[in-house]
């Protein structure tokens, strides 16, 4: 297998679809894409069905969607003819959530928030991943401050797999104009101010010159708007370290 700074340093030549066909190429066993449905996820996924490689596309449905979301779901799985694999929080933990903290805690304080993340996006997510060789998301390093150092390809030690980010340098504009063009169905949300498309409670339309990251838990300070996904236990962005 490459080494994450190999992969990183060919990624840079390459255009999007040349290197999610390298992931496939260079990387032994099962390439997981994790979709939220916006418009980088859609557009990602038009690429790899369109390019046919073999990648298991993965979503995490917290049950707190948009009903618009559930919808492009729906129609994604119908124009391109595949099934994407949905992962739910686990009961156990969701009804020990509610009971703590009631229906919409996460409101009253950043930990309440977390710990809300924490059961309905983390622990579905590492089933998401178990068993994968590598990772692929839809970040752009344009979203926010907090992204404008990331790799292309960098290595999870949390979850022991390589983390890819194939749109990593593509614009929203870009990737707009890319969506357009090829008839990608994207979430009708995104026209009515909503940019950044999580749960809905934690959801807001920003406003015009706002970071496209402001409309998510609008009502926390912390200026980095990250959920857990890409994040290390101190709180900050996932970094390549140790190569494999």
């Amino acid at each position: 297998m490459p080494s994450v700074t190999d992969l990183d340093v060919a990624f840079r030549s390459l255009q999007p679809s040349e290197r999610l066909q390298m992931l496939r190429a260079q990387i032994d066993g099962t390439l997981v894409f994790t979709t939220s449905f916006g418009l980088e996820d859609q557009v990602l996924l038009h690429l790899i069905a369109a390019s046919g490689i073999d990648v298991s596309v993965a979503t995490l449905d917290t049950g707190r969607l948009f009903p618009e979301t559930y919808e492009l779901w729906a129609r994604t799985e119908a124009q391109y003819g595949l099934k994407i694999r949905s992962f739910s929080p686990e009961a156990a933990l969701l009804q020990a959530l509610v009971a703590a903290q009631g229906i919409n805690g996460f409101y009253d304080s950043p930990v309440n928030r977390s710990a809300c993340c924490g059961v309905r996006k983390i622990q579905p997510l590492g089933l998401a991943l178990a068993g994968a060789a590598a990772w692929i998301t839809g970040l752009r390093a344009d979203q926010s401050a907090n992204r404008q150092a990331m790799p292309f390809v960098e290595w999870d030690a949390a979850r022991g797999l390589i983390k890819a980010n194939p749109l990593l340098d593509w614009s929203r504009e870009r990737i707009a104009q890319f969506a357009e063009s090829e008839s990608v169905p994207i979430n009708p949300l995104h026209a009515q101010g909503f940019i950044s498309i999580g749960c809905a409670p934690c959801t807001r339309a920003i406003a015009p010159g706002e970071d496209e990251r402001a409309g998510r838990w609008w009502w926390e300070q912390d200026r980095t708007k990250e959920c857990g996904l890409h994040v290390g236990v101190d709180g900050k962005l996932v970094r390549s370290g140790v190569s494999s």
